[in-house]
């Protein structure tokens, strides 16, 4: 009797972790996407991002990107308004943490590491954002005025408060189920 209440608890358990688990019922995790163009409007291409239960893993394929390195954020506001992109807000913060993968009292829940072009211009990255989830909750995307994924002129300093250092905003996409 005691291995069948065992064996029944593990039943229920599983049944609640998978009812409740960012991969649904179905088998497919949750997914957004977000389509980043420059400030002129030119479609420099998508990020995918997708639910695991680590966080969300996002993955992005751009070309036409100037060479070098650059800053890669969610930004806290799903409105991409050229011709700079200040309508995308801060980082997403909802801890109110430092900005910062290096800085004490840090990161923002936004806040990735630099990206680098080469000089063909092709930029394909994937990163995993163990801050931040597709689901409902405080570390949402989708909260009531929901995300956007920038890509900046510069690289992060990994430590300046607000923003590190990484210059204009030269791409933006909106996080989009």
């Amino acid at each position: 009797m005691h291995k069948i209440s065992l064996i029944s608890g593990l039943v229920v358990l599983g049944i609640t972790l998978a009812w409740h688990s960012p991969v649904g019922a179905q088998g497919a995790a949750a997914s957004a996407h977000a389509t980043l163009r420059d400030a002129q409007g030119k479609t420099l291409g998508e990020a995918t991002l997708r639910e695991s239960p680590a966080g969300v893993l996002l993955k992005v394929d751009l070309t036409g990107v100037p060479a070098g390195t650059h800053a890669f954020h969610i930004h806290a506001v799903g409105r991409c308004d050229p011709p700079d992109f200040m309508s995308a807000g801060g980082h997403f913060n909802p801890a109110m943490a430092k900005h910062g993968l290096m800085a004490a009292g840090g990161p923002h829940a936004g806040d990735m590491p630099n990206v680098y072009v080469a000089a063909d211009g092709k930029l394909s990255f994937e990163v995993l954002d163990t801050n931040v989830t597709l689901a409902s909750g405080p570390k949402s995307l989708f909260d009531a005025d929901g995300s956007a994924v920038v890509l900046h002129a510069m690289g992060d300093d990994y430590a300046t408060d607000p923003a590190g250092n990484a210059g204009g905003r030269m791409a933006c996409g909106v996080i989009m189920r």
